[in-house]
């Protein structure tokens, strides 16, 4: 089972979250688009990660809306 790095601000640490818990998410902003994975802990806290357009198309995460 893979898992992806991020970093947990309220623990100010890197945690690994796995496959399953993770989700791509495209934000429209007034200065254009931003990508996102986001992850959701063991203990239920969301954390995000922000990733390039050309790596969030390769990511085969389900897509939330």
């Amino acid at each position: 089972m893979a898992q992806v790095e991020f970093y947990d601000v309220k623990t100010r640490a890197k945690v690994k979250i796995d496959d399953k818990q993770i989700t791509k998410v495209k934000m429209d902003t007034k200065s254009g688009p931003r990508y996102a994975i986001k992850g959701k802990t063991a203990d239920g806290r969301n954390l995000t990660k922000f990733v390039g357009a050309a790596d969030w198309e390769k990511l085969k995460y389900p897509e939330a809306k």
